[in-house]
């Protein structure tokens, strides 16, 4: 079998595309080179580095289609409330969170409420991105 490139050998262990280029520079994990000078993972080493975790060696990986599901944000960013009002109006949907004494009102797509079945009394996140927010149903 061909050599992975890096981020598929990354997807395969499960660490960041930038975590295994720094084992590679620092000679941690072993490739080879092709010759436009980029680095291949030959699947040995993968299956080398899985047993050193303690993970049984792995087929190809298929990614599950998330819905809802949030992955590597700051906690500085989250806000957690309960859902106060869902209202939808053409594209468009206004949800309002209640945060402690607070409130915080977002306007999102219609099918982004749909998708993550936002409804009255439920947990939710407020994910704060510069001036955006991002209302997401919470895995609790």
């Amino acid at each position: 079998m061909a050599p992975l490139t890096v981020r598929a050998a990354a997807e395969r262990l499960g660490v960041s595309y930038s975590a295994l280029k720094q084992w590679i520079y620092k000679g941690t994990v072993r490739t080879v080179r092709t010759g436009g000078g980029h680095h291949r993972v030959p699947e040995s080493e993968v299956d080398r580095m899985l047993a050193a975790q303690g993970k049984p060696p792995r087929g190809r990986v298929r990614r599950p289609r998330a819905v809802g599901l949030l992955v590597s944000i700051s906690g500085r960013n989250q806000l957690r409330g309960i859902v106060e009002e869902v209202r939808a109006d053409g594209l468009l949907a206004q949800v309002r969170l209640r945060i402690g004494d607070q409130r915080l009102t977002a306007v999102i797509t219609r099918d982004a409420v749909e998708e993550l079945k936002l409804r009255r009394g439920e947990e939710a996140l407020a994910i704060i991105k510069s001036t955006e927010v991002m209302i997401a149903r919470s895995s609790s």
